[in-house]
């Protein structure tokens, strides 16, 4: 039996599998068509290097349920439990191996996470310019180049309610000018960002408007190929623990994933408004420090959309293109019970 890559749904492996392949058609495993395929103990090395993190223990979880949740593999509806044990075992060579329990190896313990919930405390409540918690931004830095976007549209949105029938001129569709920026998810007051989503509809959520209002929405265009950003919606589906090879850095990166995963919270969860000012810090602070690194911006998810955000650190390098008017029909709130 032969497998591909879409058997792992691995970032890593789709560029590693077309240069260990000798043929291509339907996957074995995954019934994917026109795939480059390979014997599974083809793979032997490469995952070995990541099982070797994790030791055998009585209260843990299986092989499989860690390469889920710890690096986002076998996520193809068709990889079930049943499939995704036997590629595994086919793998490794070890069908018993597939039956036992494991967890983490205890010398790739991180403390990244625990120290940022320390220092986003503090800066909401103690000390906002000096805090005293210290992370490591060497480190920081190059868990970021993990999460180069990749691909994206040249195409984005912004939104903006109007104050009267006439629709908001191009010109006053970008960014608040310097000094009268208001505090943002990504941007402190008085630094102003341009914020963008992906659709009309995203940019319309984003401001969150009444039923019955208009809004201008005005296209704006961007450079993507001349952009580097950070992409903080779904850190565990850009990091491939294959592309290290070492078990050493593998291992390392599998104890910062949490890390990472949160960082992109910080950008996505939902804020009460009265409560922007203060809760939007850490996440000010976050992407200042990208900002810093060399970054041009952040894409992230909305909290009150299906779509993507994007935070460009330099309005300039979007430029306006057109604008029009969209009424906001209907607003829906979902609620559920309790505190």
């Amino acid at each position: 039996m032969l497998c591909c890559a879409n058997c792992f749904g691995d970032v890593g492996l789709r560029d590693i599998l077309p240069s260990l392949s000798s043929e291509k058609g339907k996957c074995d495993y995954c019934g994917s068509e026109d795939m480059s395929l390979v014997k599974p103990i083809d793979l032997f090395d490469l995952f070995s290097a990541v099982t070797n993190i994790y030791e055998e223990a009585d209260d843990g979880l299986g092989l499989v349920q860690w390469f889920r949740d710890d690096w986002a593999m076998f996520q193809n509806p068709q990889m079930d439990d049943f499939r995704a044990k036997d590629l595994l075992a086919a793998i490794l060579d070890d069908a018993e191996a597939l039956r036992k329990k494991y967890r983490p190896s205890d010398r790739f313990k991180s403390n990244r996470l625990e120290r940022w919930e320390q220092l986003t405390k503090e800066l909401r409540s103690r000390n906002r310019y000096f805090p005293e918690v210290e992370i490591d931004f060497a480190r920081l830095g190059e868990l970021l180049d993990f999460l180069r976007a990749p691909d994206f549209t040249d195409t984005w949105f912004r939104a903006r309610i109007n104050s009267s029938d006439s629709p908001f001129a191009i010109e006053n569709m970008g960014a608040p000018p310097v000094g009268v920026a208001s505090h943002g998810r990504a941007n402190p007051p008085g630094i102003p960002y341009l914020y963008i989503g992906s659709s009309p509809e995203t940019s319309i959520a984003e401001i969150r408007p009444h039923t019955g209002e208009t809004a201008t929405v005005a296209e704006f265009e961007i450079a993507a190929k001349d952009l580097a950003l950070i992409d903080l919606r779904a850190p565990k589906q850009l990091i491939s623990p294959f592309s290290l090879g070492d078990e050493d850095k593998i291992g390392a990166l599998r104890g910062d994933i949490d890390f990472l995963e949160r960082l992109g919270n910080e950008l996505t969860r939902p804020v009460r408004p009265q409560a922007a000012a203060i809760e939007y810090v850490p996440s000010q602070y976050l992407c200042e420090f990208i900002k810093r690194s060399g970054w041009d911006g952040v894409l992230y998810s909305s909290s009150v959309s299906d779509g993507v955000n994007l935070a460009l650190f330099d309005p300039s390098k979007a430029s306006p293109k057109d604008v029009a008017i969209w009424r906001v029909e209907k607003v829906t709130v979902v609620v559920s019970a309790g505190g």
